[in-house]
């Protein structure tokens, strides 16, 4: 736009002079490399430019490459220097996205005129400018032996490469956290281990261009606060959430379901600072449902509880980083956890909803089929297989699924408020089907085969679990008969469908104590998608 001000810099000439604008008087500033076919028709038709007017006007040529300066001036014998804007700020600042690009400016640095590319007229008529701002006579150019137009080349200063280093240089950057500086000598990852921010395993440096690159994954601003995180109560923004995700592995695709995760386990239903902080080593169980599953790429069929799918196993992990880093759940620290376990590094998949006829987690969650969402659980071991390679009805195999859930904690331990998650794979879905089972059907035959009478339950000179021998002793005999089932409610029993094709091995995870005095699973819908 004429007379906004161009922003002020100053760049090296070859011979070291530095040269600032603005200049106090009028000036012409180009932005230029080698490698362009129309810098070089542009480059002599500039040099008859400052022939004509360099008395009155300074030239000042932003080149992108140093080699490719020193090329451009060599080839074209220019009159004035190319300075050294292979640091590519200047072109950034200004935000150019072709070269040619050539402002006019007054003394002042205000805009006059523009021109990008190569079109003849346009030309002409910052000609005819210079001529009217100098009052010298028109340059000798031969105009009619020039193209009518040619198109411009991309600015390195918007190659994908290169754009996120410049944004996280540039002083409006959106990055505000602290920034650390290592010794060249240094090793970058085992400074990260030496600064405790690992999980014990490798991460890669957080540098500000990946955490650029990151943040283009979400138009959320980088300052907004997703959180707090316990249990130091630290503020959870975007970028922090992106420079855990670049330690993990992720890619900026994978922030709105970071973000969704991060916003479902700083809830109070979640707890995860109980989570966290429990001897019985507990961990958040991240279940990924809706269009989001497929274009990510993550995995919900063979093998997908397991290691080999990038997505699955960066955004598990990025959200323990975080939980490490932001919230302050360091083992040893007020992470207690006696025996701990390996879903502490990562354990994210997704449903294969498409697999059956049921309402898949989500929706039974209340979320519509279309939406994105994520679930977590806190759960403390699994996947525990559950094989069963010879039922053939479907009765059969929800009965196995029962009997094998029974270990949820303890065998003893019935009518419990326990979160378990039951992941059905294909095979046993379809031995189902055929029986007509329904969620429901499956959720009321593991009550039903894990029933045992209040008496079976009483703690014996075998295990200590189950109630104590006092507080039976005074019982009738019809209440120590009461057949007494795993669960408190079919609603602490979660199902999903995931797995390969061939194998009649489905699995289930444990849960930790539920409710308000643990942990209760919660959704959220991924947004910005």
């Amino acid at each position: 736009m004429t007379g906004r001000s161009l922003p002020p810099f100053t760049l090296a000439a070859p011979d070291g002079a530095e040269h600032t604008f603005p200049t106090g008087r009028p000036a012409l500033v180009v932005f230029i490399k080698e490698d362009c076919p129309t810098c070089n028709l542009v480059a002599p038709v500039l040099n008859d430019l400052f022939n004509a007017y360099g008395d009155a006007v300074d030239f000042l040529l932003a080149g992108q490459t140093l080699e490719g300066n020193a090329k451009l001036a060599e080839v074209h014998q220019l009159g004035m220097p190319i300075l050294d804007d292979s640091a590519l700020g200047v072109a950034f600042s200004y935000d150019i996205d072709t070269v040619p690009t050539i402002y006019l400016s007054n003394g002042r640095g205000e805009m006059q005129q523009e021109v990008i590319g190569f079109v003849r007229d346009e030309w002409q008529a910052l000609d005819s400018a210079l001529a009217s701002t100098t009052g010298n006579d028109a340059a000798a150019i031969d105009w009619d032996s020039l193209p009518d137009w040619r198109p411009g080349c991309g600015s390195l200063s918007v190659d994908p490469t290169i754009a996120a280093r410049l944004q996280a240089e540039a002083s409006d950057s959106p990055l505000r956290a602290r920034s650390i500086e290592i010794a060249t000598a240094d090793d970058e990852f085992e400074f990260m281990f030496d600064q405790g921010f690992t999980d014990g395993l490798p991460v890669v440096p957080p540098t500000p261009d990946r955490v650029i690159r990151m943040l283009g994954g979400t138009a959320r601003d980088a300052q907004d606060i997703v959180a707090r995180m316990p249990p130091n109560m630290g503020e959870v923004t975007v970028e922090k959430i992106a420079i855990n995700a670049v330690m993990a592995g992720c890619k900026p695709e994978y922030m709105p379901v970071l973000i969704a995760a991060v916003e479902a386990v700083c809830t109070d239903e979640f707890n995860i600072h109980g989570v966290m902080a429990t001897t019985m080593g507990a961990a958040p169980v991240m279940v990924i449902n809706g269009p989001i599953r497929e274009k990510l790429g993550m995995n919900m069929k063979m093998g997908a509880l397991g290691q080999g799918n990038r997505a699955n196993a960066t955004m598990g992990r990025a959200l323990r980083l975080i939980v490490r880093n932001v919230g302050g759940a360091i083992p040893g620290g007020t992470e207690r956890s006696t025996l701990g376990n390996p879903m502490k590094f990562t354990m994210c998949f997704a449903e294969w909803e498409e697999r059956s006829n049921w309402d898949p987690l989500h929706v039974e969650r209340g979320f519509n089929k279309e939406d994105s969402v994520v679930t977590v659980f806190a759960m403390t071991s699994g996947p525990v297989q559950i094989v069963d390679q010879d039922s053939r009805d479907a009765a059969q195999v929800a009965g196995s699924m029962g009997m094998s859930l029974e270990s949820v904690f303890h065998p003893k331990a019935h009518r419990a408020g326990i979160d378990s998650l039951l992941v059905v794979c294909p095979e046993h879905v379809d031995t189902l089907s055929r029986g007509d089972y329904s969620k429901g059907d499956l959720r009321a035959q593991i009550q039903s085969v894990t029933e045992k009478p209040l008496r079976d339950l009483v703690e014996s000179e075998t295990s200590g679990i189950g109630m104590k021998k006092d507080r039976a002793a005074g019982m009738p005999a019809e209440k120590l008969d009461r057949m007494v089932p795993k669960f408190a409610s079919e609603d602490f029993i979660h199902i999903v469908v995931a797995g390969g094709d061939a194998g009649k091995f489905s699995g289930m995870f444990h849960g930790w104590a539920s409710g308000e005095i643990g942990s209760m699973p919660v959704s959220r819908k991924i947004e910005d998608v």
